[in-house]
């Protein structure tokens, strides 16, 4: 069962320009923001760990080393 909410109109006029197609819900809209704001997945906190160590460990280049590897 579904229930409803009160928001001013200046919170709706921005979830108004947040939809991307006309049909889009509101919900669909603040199940966006949510997912947004939860946790990092398991694997992401892996690969974030991994990057950490990477770069501790000097295995990691500059984005201008990179330019001039790539001749760019």
């Amino acid at each position: 069962m579904g229930t409803t909410i009160q928001v001013s109109g200046e919170l709706l006029g921005k979830l108004q320009k947040m939809k991307i197609h006309s049909k889009e819900s509101y919900e669909d809209i603040i199940w966006d923001l949510i997912e947004d704001r939860m946790e990092l997945s398991e694997e992401t906190k892996k690969n974030i760990a991994k990057s950490e160590k990477d770069y501790k460990e000097g295995r990691t280049i500059s984005l201008e080393e990179l330019k001039k590897k790539r001749g760019l």
